[in-house]
């Protein structure tokens, strides 16, 4: 008893281990801690000091500035990311429920063309989406690009809620019929109240597919309705006048603050609900 709660002495491999990890965390952290410095510096505190420097003097302005010119598009991307994000996962709750719970004639197949979706690169749907948008006179704006974000991600959600589903014993569904529970009742009151893992999966996926979507956004939307990376993309490609690193520093950290706070929140539940559906299906 006395020898099990004794502290275990570090090896030679357990100390290869733990360096090679910090060395790995180190090596990703420092385009943040750059980033993160460089967004407190004066332009002449940059141009006279090196990236690793600390600032001679925080300074703020560069924050404002790039708040000043992406900050109507933050906004533009919250209005895209969360109507896109919780519709999709609805949806594909729903088809997942079906496919795993209520199959009918041909469901197989129409769940091996619904994969299809999910090896389908963002470029071959630009032409047959552009055509949709057009026709239905949502070209190059917010709720077109919201369409095409929950089209393009239902594919996902529906593989994560199907496989998922297929893990819950169908005696569940088979009782709930014995007792007259219908389609709906089966559905929100047994299944959706298990479905917190996978629903975390889903919200954490498309919630960084969509923020960090740059191709959609500058293809699908135009002017005031473009989301963030798009705006971003713009502020560091401009050409004209003196470069500021600090605001195009502090506009990229603004744009990525949102992802890093969901995973850094959330990002335990991802590994969980993945593994969660991972039994059979």
């Amino acid at each position: 008893m006395t020898r099990s709660l004794a502290p275990r002495s570090l090896s030679f491999s357990r100390l290869a281990i733990y360096s090679t990890l910090i060395l790995a965390c180190a090596l990703y952290l420092i385009p943040l801690v750059v980033m993160l410095l460089t967004s407190f510096k004066s332009p002449e505190d940059i141009r006279t000091g090196n990236l690793l420097s600390w600032p001679e003097v925080i300074t703020g302005i560069g924050w404002i500035k790039a708040w000043d010119t992406v900050g109507g598009y933050f906004w533009n991307s919250v209005k895209i990311t969360v109507p896109a994000v919780v519709i999709s996962t609805l949806l594909g709750a729903l088809n997942g429920y079906v496919l795993s719970m209520w199959r009918f004639r041909g469901s197989q197949l129409f769940f091996g063309l619904l994969l299809f979706g999910c090896f389908l690169p963002f470029q071959t749907v630009l032409l047959p989406a552009s055509f949709t948008l057009g026709k239905l006179g949502l070209a190059s704006t917010t709720s077109g690009l919201v369409l095409v974000h929950i089209v393009y991600g239902l594919a996902f959600t529906t593989l994560f809620f199907r496989n998922y589903y297929c893990s819950v014993p169908e005696a569940l569904v088979r009782a709930a019929r014995l007792d007259g529970a219908g389609f709906f009742t089966i559905f929100g009151r047994i299944l959706l109240p298990m479905s917190v893992p996978i629903i975390m999966v889903c919200l954490i996926w498309q919630f960084t597919q969509i923020w960090n979507d740059f191709l959609f956004g500058v293809v699908f939307a135009s002017g005031d309705a473009q989301p963030i990376t798009v705006a971003l993309n713009n502020l560091v490609n401009t050409s004209t006048g003196v470069k500021e690193y600090n605001v195009d520093m502090a506009a990229a950290m603004i744009a990525g603050l949102p992802t890093l706070l969901v995973y850094v929140l959330a990002g335990k539940y991802f590994l969980r609900g993945l593994t969660a559906g991972a039994v059979k299906g």
